[in-house]
């Protein structure tokens, strides 16, 4: 059976990191990628840091024809779908673009999934479509119930998925959907050898890189939303997550859909997080700590939306993708420091 991973928005963050994860894991890597948000760069450096090779197609997942070609030309096995928009506030917005992309795009590919028997699908998926919950450590079994544009486009994919996979039981003799729903907390860090990582389009909308461009001086001050919540220092609590760990997840997720566990087909949520959160104070703190720099900070109004604490309950992710993260806060700001000061312009 063939072992190469079609990765759709592989040059963006999470999408570089985890092409670095399955090269070295001994896949085959196709990237397609419209370089709307992402660099052609991180691919260069993928392959500097694992000395393997990966194919790369420029192309949009909305593009029907260009996914089919893809999929004749390539053997592909099983698909990892990162191709999307993530802003929450542009998100509410522009949502027509957030519901076209995310939705319509992940309609388009599974269209051409389908049309190629290619039925192995790990999603990036998101914390965010539990929407406000009052429960602070978040299971895999809560409602859900997402509050802006970006969240209820993973929301609906994730039925769609569900609804892909329950239709297999309609028409048993046809290859089941094996698919895996990654639900990220808060990705942060950077790869080790700060060849690859974050680099935002624009002013950052989260927290990590925010941090790091004011602490190097390309911003000048980081806006804290709120300290006046239940959480120990007032600002709100948030687990984060290492991206090399967040990456490691993927690879084992498609090893668990290629294994007896997926042996009948069928879609399944996981949640990615540490299961424990830090505070925004106490990330710049660390940050601070790791990196001697001065993060020049004001407290501001709370944003609409914003919960005062959440995590993750990672049990079932280490239960059955036998996955846990190994990184530490400390790992997080140094990696990210590491990569902002060896690429401050990013990869320009």
């Amino acid at each position: 059976m063939s072992n190469t991973v079609l990765v759709t928005g592989g040059a963006g963050y999470i999408g570089s990191h985890a092409c670095v994860e399955l090269l070295q894991a001994g896949y085959s890597v196709v990237v397609v990628d419209n370089l709307e948000n992402s660099k052609i760069e991180s691919l260069n450096r993928v392959q500097q840091i694992t000395g393997k090779t990966l194919t790369f197609f420029q192309a949009d997942i909305r593009d029907k024809a260009a996914l089919a070609t893809i999929f004749t030309k390539e053997n592909i096995s099983s698909v990892m779908h990162f191709a999307g928009l993530k802003a929450v506030g542009e998100s509410c917005e522009q949502p027509l673009k957030y519901y076209h992309n995310n939705v319509y795009g992940t309609m388009v590919l599974l269209d051409a999934m389908t049309e190629a028997n290619v039925k192995q699908l790990v999603f990036s998926s998101s914390a965010t479509v539990y929407g406000t919950n009052p429960q602070v450590q978040y299971t895999e079994d809560l409602p859900i119930g997402a509050v802006n544009p970006y969240g209820r486009t993973k929301a609906m994919v994730e039925q769609i998925l569900i609804d892909m996979s329950d239709s297999d039981k309609l028409k048993p003799t046809q290859t089941p959907w094996k698919i895996a729903l990654l639900r990220y907390f808060n990705p942060i860090g950077a790869h080790e050898s700060g060849l690859i990582g974050e680099d935002p389009n624009g002013i950052p909308n989260n927290l990590m890189p925010y941090v790091t461009q004011v602490a190097i001086g390309k911003l000048q001050q980081l806006s804290v939303f709120g300290d006046d919540y239940p959480t120990p220092d007032g600002t709100g609590v948030r687990d984060y997550i290492h991206v090399v760990d967040l990456a490691k997840g993927h690879v084992k997720a498609i090893e668990a859909l290629q294994s007896e566990k997926f042996g009948e087909g069928g879609c399944k949520a996981y949640n990615l997080g540490a299961g424990l959160g830090y505070s925004v104070l106490e990330l710049i703190q660390a940050f601070e700590k790791m990196t001697g720099r001065k993060v020049n900070y004001k407290i501001a109004p709370r944003r609409a939306g914003d919960l005062p604490e959440y995590y993750a309950d990672p049990g079932l992710a280490l239960k059955e993708l036998n996955w846990n993260v190994e990184k530490t806060l400390d790992d997080m700001v140094a990696d990210t420091w590491n990569w902002q000061v060896k690429n401050p312009q990013g990869y320009n």
